[in-house]
């Protein structure tokens, strides 16, 4: 097998994830599903022990044999980068590998909203970007990275692992480090990362206590610090880096946090509803200062609460995002009970916004001629959504 052509052909299927596996054939994750790759017979062990010496250099190949585990980065030129991920599994050797784009994409491009433009601009404090794994994280910090080079001068730090999105510096000056080749932690770099005149510095993923520890101490140091998380709501976000710190030190933690927290986005990707790509559904909370008191005093059960009611202020939690999503059209309810948080609450927001937006009407008017019917009625097959919850969750044939 040869791993750079299927690469290639993975990049024209727009997968965005390969994975080989022996006994199996290659797998593509290609909007979010998992699928055969065309014509491919199941794989041997020397296939993946082939592909394993393709990609990587000698010394990341010693470094696999002593820990049975890696994590890098490959170029294939014109094609993109691949982030790999190598582990062993039944004594043979398995791979997951990501692919990502060539270009970073722009904020417009991904339809995210006008806030991240507002919180990359900011010149201190700590923006979180949380949610599950494959949720877009990296390509949102990558687009709001982007969006500063192209409109301030600022000098900006990046420690990865492996690095990802590629940038080339147009107003600002952008170093990358990866972990493993140009530093040997998270924690190392950040600890020498003050002596190189940062404006903003992008760390890959709080994962441990001294990881967590360096990165608020630089944000207290007025720099802005961009990282993301796992967790997949903006209270819990900020609950698994109090976590981060032993029994002892989490009221101080909860107090630097409160003090620094800029915004924390919270985002999944949603299948679109004609089922040709994924959009991105964020909770955002901002540090105002009813969230910075709960923060501080501990009460993070109450941050949806806070979040529900500053709307105005640009905050929303995720079931809002959902629901939005699909009354302009872009999701299908199906899948917006998928991703929501709870199915009531999303039902409700629904129906507000269907009743907003049939009194916002001049008398007669409607879309699709039929008053309450979805924008998505012809293309999707939905029922029509009327102020009942029944018709709601009534589901597409």
């Amino acid at each position: 097998m040869d791993i750079l052509t299927l690469l290639r052909a993975a990049k024209s299927a727009g997968a965005s994830d390969v994975h080989l596996v022996a006994s199996s054939p290659p797998m593509l994750r290609i909007n979010g599903y998992l699928q055969v790759s065309p014509d491919m017979p199941p794989l041997a062990p020397d296939d993946t022990e082939q592909a394993l010496s393709q990609l990587t250099t000698r010394r990341e190949q010693e470094e696999f044999r002593n820990s049975l585990e890696l994590d890098f980065g490959y170029s294939i030129e014109r094609v993109g980068r691949f982030r790999c991920n190598v582990a062993m599994q039944q004594g043979t050797v398995s791979m997951v590998i990501r692919l990502i784009p060539l270009r970073v994409p722009l904020l417009d491009e991904l339809r995210l909203p006008e806030i991240c433009k507002e919180l990359i601009t900011r010149p201190r404090g700590l923006v979180v970007v949380s949610g599950p794994t494959g949720s877009g994280k990296s390509t949102t910090l990558a687009a709001m990275i982007e969006h500063l080079n192209m409109t301030e001068s600022r000098r900006i730090v990046t420690v990865e692992d492996p690095i990802e999105y590629t940038y080339v510096s147009r107003k600002c000056i952008i170093s990358q480090r990866e972990t493993g080749s140009d530093t040997h932690s998270f924690a190392d770099a950040l600890r020498h990362a003050l002596r190189q005149d940062p404006d903003v510095i992008l760390v890959g993923e709080m994962r441990d206590l001294e990881t967590a520890a360096a990165v608020l101490t630089i944000a207290e140091t007025g720099h802005l610090v961009l990282t993301t998380g796992h967790a997949p709501s903006a209270p819990q976000a900020v609950e698994r880096i109090v976590d981060l710190f032993p029994p002892h030190e989490r009221s101080l933690a909860q107090s630097r946090i409160a003090s620094l927290i800029v915004g924390i986005l919270c985002q999944a990707l949603v299948p679109t509803a004609d089922e040709k790509g994924r959009i991105a559904a964020i909770e955002i909370m901002l540090g105002n200062p009813a969230v910075k008191n709960l923060i501080r005093e501990g009460k993070l059960h109450q941050l949806p609460n806070a979040i529900s009611t500053h709307g105005r202020a640009g905050m929303k939690l995720l079931d809002m995002s959902l629901a939005e999503l699909y009354c302009k059209g872009f999701i299908s309810y199906d899948n917006a009970s998928a991703f929501c948080q709870s199915q009531g609450e999303l039902t409700k927001l629904i129906q507000s916004m269907s009743q907003k937006s049939d009194e916002a009407k001049p008398l007669g008017s409607s879309k699709n001629g039929e008053g309450t019917a979805h924008p998505n009625n012809e293309n999707n097959g939905s029922s029509p959504l009327t102020l009942s919850s029944d018709s709601i969750s009534q589901r597409s044939n």
